[in-house]
C-alpha cells in the first residue's frame, strides 16, 4: 500500500476584519488540498468585525489568543501578540506561517516565526508609501515581514518592483493578484444566490430612493484628532446638497464615533449605521455612485464594481489604483474633499473617466496561485 506523501503544516495568522477578508479565500484553497494540513489563528485584534467575516466564510479559528482591549497602545498589543503567537507556533510546530497584509497581527506573526526559524508566506507583500508615519504604524510593519518572509505575495508589478529595489530576491517574489477580488467575487455569488444574506440595507435603500449615495468608511490612526473633523466638517458640507445622501458604517473605535457622532448625528441625509458584516458591505460597494475612504482595502474593492474612490490620506500604498485612475488622493482638507466630490457628482465625463477605468488589482484567481506556490517551495 502506498502511503499518502507528508502535508505541510501551515498556520494562518490574522487578527482584523480587512485580513479576515482577504486570506478567507487562501484558507478555503488550502483546506481542499489534501497536500496541507491547515490551522487558523486569530488574534481577536478587532473582535466583532473579525467574527462576521469568520461567519460568512464558515471558517472556524483552531486557537484564539482574544487579545482585543479598549484603547490598546501598541506596544502592549505587540507584546501580547509576540507571546501568544510564538505559543501557538510552538504547539503547532508548522511548516510555514502566512500572513496578510500590514497589522500588528502580521507583522508579530512574522517576527515569531523568524524566532522560530519557521518559513513566512507574505501575502499582499511589496506596498509601500514611502513614509513611514503614512500609513502609521502600517508601513513599518509591512518593511519588517518583508525583511522576514521567504515567500513575497505581490498584488501587483508595482509591488514586487518595490520589493526588488530593497533587495529581496527575484525567486522569492511572485505576482498573485489581491485575494480581496477572489473575496469580494465570492461573496458577490453568495448574495446573489441568497439575497437575504444582505438584506439589512434594504431600509436605507428605500429611505434615500431617488438619491445619489456615497459610501463612507474612515478609521486610520494617523487621521485622529484633527484629520477625522475636518473629514466630519467635509460630510457635513457635501450633505447639505438634497440630490445626495450618505451612508457611513462607524468603526467602533471612540476615536471615530466621538468625532462623527458629534458633527454629523440627526443629519437627514448622513446615515451613521454600525459597522457592516461583508455581504453587506458589498451590497453597499453595489448600491453606492461614489466611495469615500482612509481605508485601504475599499481602494482595491470599489473599483472591481466600477465605483470611484477618493481616498482621504496624504499617501497610498496602493499607486496602482490612482495610476489606473480608480482613485484619487484627496487628503483630508475640507475643500478638497468637497470640490472633488461635487466634480464627480456634476461631471459625467469625470466620473466616466474612473468608473471606466481598469482595476489593476487581481482577476479573483489570487489564492489558488498562493496555495501552488507554498505547496511548490516544500
Amino acid at each position: 500500500m502506498t502511503e499518502s506523501p507528508p502535508r505541510h503544516t501551515v498556520l494562518i495568522v490574522f487578527g482584523t476584519r480587512p485580513e479576515a477578508i482577504k486570506m478567507f479565500p487562501v484558507v478555503h484553497a488550502l483546506r481542499a488540498d489534501p497536500r496541507f494540513r491547515v490551522r487558523v489563528c486569530i488574534s481577536a485584534q478587532h473582535r466583532g468585525l473579525l467574527d462576521q467575516v469568520m461567519a460568512i466564510a464558515g471558517i472556524a479559528a483552531d486557537h484564539d489568543l482574544d487579545l482585543m482591549r479598549p484603547d490598546q497602545t501598541l506596544d502592549a498589543l505587540t507584546a501580547a501578540l509576540l507571546t501568544g503567537l510564538g505559543q501557538v507556533m510552538d504547539l503547532e510546530k508548522p511548516d510555514w506561517v502566512v500572513v496578510q497584509g500590514d497589522t500588528a497581527t502580521a507583522m508579530a506573526g512574522a517576527l515569531a516565526a523568524y524566532y522560530r526559524k519557521i518559513r513566512v508566506a507574505h501575502v499582499e507583500a511589496g506596498l509601500r508609501s514611502h513614509n513611514i508615519y503614512h500609513p502609521w504604524p502600517e508601513e513599518v510593519n509591512r518593511k519588517i515581514i518583508g525583511t522576514i518572509a521567504a515567500l513575497h505575495c505581490a498584488p501587483t508589478e508595482t509591488a514586487a518592483a518595490a520589493l526588488r529595489t530593497e533587495n529581496v530576491a527575484d525567486e522569492a517574489i511572485h505576482v498573485t493578484g489581491n485575494t480581496v477580488i477572489d473575496a469580494l467575487q465570492w461573496v458577490s455569488a453568495r448574495i446573489a444566490a441568497e439575497p437575504s444574506l444582505a438584506s439589512g440595507l434594504q431600509p436605507l435603500a428605500a429611505r434615500f430612493a431617488g438619491r445619489r449615495i456615497i459610501g463612507v468608511t474612515s478609521h486610520r490612526r494617523e487621521n485622529f484628532g484633527g484629520g477625522l473633523e475636518a473629514i466630519a466638517r467635509a460630510i457635513r458640507t457635501i450633505a447639505a446638497r438634497q440630490d445626495v445622501a450618505l451612508i457611513f458604517p462607524v468603526h467602533p473605535n471612540p476615536n471615530v464615533r466621538r468625532v462623527m457622532e458629534a458633527e454629523l448625528a440627526g443629519l437627514d441625509n448622513v446615515a451613521l449605521i454600525e459597522p457592516l458584516d461583508y455581504p453587506h458591505f458589498a451590497r453597499l460597494l453595489g448600491m453606492c455612485e461614489i466611495m469615500l475612504t482612509d481605508s485601504g482595502g475599499v481602494q482595491e474593492e470599489a473599483p472591481a464594481l466600477g465605483k470611484p474612490v477618493l481616498v482621504m490620506r496624504e499617501t497610498t500604498e496602493r499607486p496602482e489604483g490612482i495610476a489606473a485612475g480608480t482613485a484619487r488622493l484627496v487628503g483630508t482638507d475640507p475643500a478638497r474633499i468637497v470640490t472633488e466630490i461635487f466634480t464627480l457628482l456634476d461631471d459625467k465625463a469625470a466620473y466616466g473617466a474612473m468608473a471606466r477605468a481598469h482595476n489593476p488589482f487581481g482577476d479573483g484567481r489570487s489564492a489558488s496561485r498562493i496555495m501552488e506556490l507554498i505547496a511548490n517551495a516544500g
